[in-house]
């Protein structure tokens, strides 16, 4: 009689061995994020606009004021970091499951530099923003509810 232990067991392992490159992957990313912010080419326009943004609601016409003139920052940020849609033609299309961890850890961060900052209402605002489907935004929805977020 067949015992399935064993298949079982290598199982678990090959899983833990998958899980674990993706940690490596994602430690990797963590360490490099958003670091062309310091860039002679973007760090004067967040210095100046940071504060700005901070003191903005999200999403506001002001808001969208302050992302219109940073804008040539802003390409040269989107072209150099990949967790954002506007990185690619296909905007969240075009991204891997790496770049969506890091896009959503981004979008929990930036939520919480607002003295108004919701992640929830950010995350139902970039739904709209960025054309995502409700399969996604209920994934990144229950996420936050899972992280207590």
């Amino acid at each position: 009689m067949y015992d399935s232990t064993e298949d079982t067991k290598q199982h678990i392992r090959r899983v833990q061995e998958l899980v674990s490159r993706c940690c490596a992957e994602l430690t990797t990313i963590s360490v490099v994020h958003d670091a062309s912010k310091l860039s002679e080419t973007e760090k004067h326009v967040f210095d100046q606009f940071t504060p700005k943004l901070k003191e903005s609601t999200y999403g506001s016409d002001e808001y969208k004021g302050f992302l219109e003139a940073m804008k040539p920052a802003l390409e040269h940020h989107y072209a150099r970091n990949r967790h954002h849609p506007e990185h690619f033609d296909s905007g969240v299309c075009g991204m891997d499951l790496f770049d969506l961890i890091e896009m959503y850890c981004d979008w929990k961060a930036a939520s919480e530099r607002h003295e108004n900052g919701s992640f929830a209402n950010s995350i139902q605002h970039n739904a709209v923003r960025f054309g995502i489907g409700l399969q996604l935004t209920s994934i990144f929805e229950n996420t936050r509810k899972n992280l207590d977020w």
